[in-house]
């Protein structure tokens, strides 16, 4: 576990003591696919580390409908944000998209240890100041942006340097909800972006045959961040 925790990046730097520390108080948790991880208000006493599958973190509305605030994938953490918070509970649903294996961190006894060490407490502050820029990107696109260029920066953002491809690993109506978009939006604008010939689907693959046209439609102008880093109180790091 100690060798787990380590290539997380908010825990890569600790101290092989802290580390010792921090693996007595966790625990493995294993869940099927669609199997619910915690509830929206629940009691907020660990934080966690995804070591395989997939999560989504959504919030109910009082009709139940549901939005996918993010999607968690391996070696990213989720809910450290909220050890710092009197008597925090859980500000969405957590529940797993895939089969999938998780750390579970005891969460006041690492807030604890954050207070002997001024070092770690820095290590922190700096992922959590990456995940306020994430947020503001956010931000940006769900104001700023059409449904069109949201699906559009989307492909672009995760598209691997100089491959021609990407495999959408997600069911498209919890990508749309991702994207704050309508299922049926999204299925319009993938089949637009196919007519003009710059995508092509296979399946779950999307072949991008125009990079260029992509990042237009997608109104890039800077370079792309790794993906939309997790909104909001719960956050999530990204290896």
């Amino acid at each position: 576990m100690i060798d787990e925790l380590r290539r997380a990046p908010l825990l890569s730097r600790l101290e092989a003591a802290q580390l010792q520390r921090v693996a007595r108080h966790a625990s493995r948790v294993k869940l099927n696919a669609e199997q619910l991880l915690f509830n929206q208000g629940d009691p907020a006493t660990r934080f966690y580390l995804l070591l395989s599958g997939q999560m989504r973190l959504f919030r109910l509305s009082p009709e139940g409908a549901e939005k996918v605030i993010e999607i968690v994938s391996p070696g990213q953490t989720f809910a450290e944000a909220l050890m710092f918070l009197n008597a925090p509970r859980y500000p969405v649903c957590s529940a797993a998209l895939a089969d999938s294996e998780l750390i579970a961190i005891d969460a006041s006894d690492f807030a604890a240890m954050l207070r002997e060490s001024v070092e770690t407490c820095f290590v922190l502050l700096g992922a959590l100041s990456q995940r306020l820029r994430g947020l503001i990107g956010e931000i940006d696109d769900l104001t700023l942006h059409t449904a069109t260029s949201r699906v559009a920066r989307y492909l672009a953002s995760r598209l691997p340097s100089g491959a021609p491809s990407l495999e959408l690993d997600v069911r498209k109506g919890v990508l749309a909800s991702r994207l704050s978009v309508q299922p049926e939006t999204f299925s319009r604008v993938i089949k637009s972006l196919s007519e003009q010939g710059i995508i092509r689907m296979d399946g779950s693959l999307v072949n991008v045959l125009d990079p260029r046209a992509l990042s237009e439609i997608a109104e890039l102008t800077d370079a792309l961040e790794p993906g939309p880093v997790s909104i909001g109180t719960l956050g999530s790091q990204r290896p």
